[in-house]
């Protein structure tokens, strides 16, 4: 960071708030005033105005002294009330994954199972025979009626497969921890009455025997496998165009949301590459911070030092975390539990990758100055990675500053709560999975477990954890409103409110989603906050959440999304 830019700033404000005038001044090339700005900031915690210069913020101060930096080349924006804040940082989503989910069919909002199978019974009618049918975002759990027939409460392919013969189709849950597959997918995947579960998943199979579609966790694998390879026969031009056409997608989404920069959960080596090929053309949309994945312990030991990047200055691109994953996920049945389910008492869940892969993980990280980010939704699992790192940390002299991080944290034993604070581990949570799962974790956990352990933030914040939040895009819908709300109301879809006295401050939840998040990232210095020498990532809402009624908060609009500078996204009032 440029600290004489930042000094120099300063002093441009305090002179001019004292009335002196500085020779020489150089206007700014972008204003705006005219409206409640909140920080971030303690050193200034709200102002009415911002000037930016170039990707950087300028000065911040009242609409009078920001006054001095308009020229005739600035452009105003007249805030006129709304509120401005820092530029909202997605803690933990899937990018790629956000753009794929605008390709294929859109199951969040169906209320049955019929209504899926009429989906794609008209997606069928209108395919080449032989092409595959995707779709994302069902959950058993939020249709009016149980389907008929049906297993555990999730249905059998049979209606599915009638629809779609010819053409083979993979319907992923909402969580990613599931899919289902017609009998044609199946077929092609090789599975069959004989096929055995493999490690970390799950085959559903009927009181006879038979695959019902549903895959669990890992399960899912032999699908995904068929499908890549049909993928596989697209040539490299039109392989490259796809996933160009996820990311516009994905970050047309973003912005409008409100989004600047971006955690995204799991890449591989090549797609990084990718993704500098498009901040090399200045073509990424967000600022991403990419978590390494789908790399063996070898492959990364040999590889990382090349593909650490730290952001500086302008950068959309940061490479230095690594993305692990021990459990499942709790509404399907996949998060590791202490304890048997609630409602499926013959399991505790599913271990994923297994805990000496990811205690090698954490020695690679170690080793080449990378943090490590574990997905970890169960009590057990959530035990086990503390576990780790405090072994790791303490076998090479719990160095400082390491930032390691547990992915959602969602079900937490009151035994290992203090223990985030105590070995500086993030908790990276999605305030909009508790209210969207709420109604349903008590079935999973019973009350007693639900009460002292589900989405327990207030008992995070006040042992002295860090919180960083986001939504888990596509799992979620990415917009930050939505699970500010849930931070601060946990008023579920059904009017019940889950456990109350866990809630967040709405300060709270704003430092989640910009300077905590900024924190988990390292990029403390460069955003999360509007201060003078930071990026001038600015997020301005049509209404002011911090001090609006309650329940009309998810009515607030995103209206400018402003990225280095540069206004990226602008609402059509």
């Amino acid at each position: 960071m440029d600290w004489t830019r930042i000094g120099g700033a300063f002093v441009v404000v305090s002179l001019v708030a004292c009335g002196g005038g500085v020779p020489d001044l150089q206007p700014a090339d972008l204003v705006l005033r005219g409206g409640r700005v909140v920080t971030v900031d303690d050193d200034l915690p709200e102002a009415e105005a911002v000037a930016v210069r170039g990707a950087f913020i300028e000065a911040v101060g009242s609409d009078e002294q920001i006054a001095a930096y308009i020229g005739p080349a600035t452009r105003v924006v007249e805030l006129e009330g709304r509120l401005a804040i820092p530029g909202l940082i997605e803690g933990h989503g899937h990018f790629l994954g956000l753009g794929d989910s605008k390709m294929t069919l859109d199951l969040t909002t169906a209320r049955s199972w019929d209504e899926i199978v009429s989906m794609v019974a008209k997606a069928a009618a209108q395919a080449e025979p032989g092409v595959w049918i995707r779709g994302r975002g069902w959950h058993q759990e939020k249709w009016d009626d149980e389907p008929t027939p049906s297993v555990d409460g999730s249905p059998v392919h049979d209606a599915l497969s009638a629809v779609s013969p010819d053409n083979p189709v993979i319907l992923e849950h909402a969580s990613g921890h599931a899919g289902f597959a017609n009998a044609r997918a199946m077929e092609l995947a090789g599975l069959s009455r004989d096929s055995e579960n493999p490690p970390g998943g799950e085959l559903g199979r009927d009181g006879d025997g038979n695959l019902t579609g549903l895959l669990r966790e890992t399960a899912q694998q032999a699908v995904s496998t068929a499908l890549a390879a049909a993928m596989s026969e697209r040539g490299p031009e039109e392989v490259e165009a796809a996933r160009r056409r996820m990311v516009e997608l994905a970050g047309r989404e973003a912005l409008s949301k409100g989004i600047t920069s971006f955690h995204d959960a799991g890449v591989s080596f090549e797609t990084i590459d990718f993704y500098k090929r498009l901040e090399d053309e200045a073509a990424l949309p967000v600022r991403l911070y990419a978590m390494v994945r789908y790399e063996s312990n070898e492959e990364m030991d040999a590889r990382l030092p090349e593909y650490r990047k730290v952001a500086a200055g302008n950068d959309f691109l940061a490479v230095r975390a690594i993305k692990r994953q021990i459990d499942g996920a709790l509404g399907s049945h996949g998060a590791w539990l202490l304890e048997p389910y609630e409602d499926l008492p013959e399991s505790v869940g599913l271990v994923l990758e297994s805990e000496e892969e990811i205690r090698g993980t954490a020695e690679v990280a170690i080793a080449h100055g990378f943090q490590v980010n574990t997905h970890a939704i169960g009590d057990r699992a959530n035990r086990r990675v503390l576990d780790i790192y405090q072994e790791v940390f303490e076998a090479h002299g719990s160095p400082a500053n390491l930032r390691w991080r547990i992915e959602h944290a969602q079900h937490l034993h009151p035994d290992d709560l203090g223990r985030f604070a105590q070995l500086g581990v993030i908790a990276a949570v999605q305030g909009v999975h508790c209210t969207s799962d709420g109604p349903w974790v008590s079935k999973r956990l019973g009350s007693r477990r639900a009460e002292e352990g589900a989405y327990v933030w207030r008992k995070l914040i006040e042992s002295g954890a860090i919180l960083g939040n986001g939504t888990d895009v596509p799992v979620e819908d990415i917009d930050p409103i939505a699970s500010f709300y849930s931070s601060v109301s946990r008023v579920m879809k059904d009017g019940g409110v889950f456990y109350p006295d866990q809630r967040m401050t709405r300060e709270e939840a704003l430092r989640t989603y910009t300077l905590n998040n900024a924190y988990a990232a390292f990029e403390e210095d460069l955003k999360g906050s509007l201060t003078v020498g930071k990026l001038a990532d600015i997020t301005v809402l049509s209404d002011d959440i911090l001090s609006m009624p309650e329940a009309d908060i998810p009515n607030a609009r995103v209206d400018f999304t402003i990225v280095g500078g540069e206004v990226r996204y602008e609402r059509v009032r």
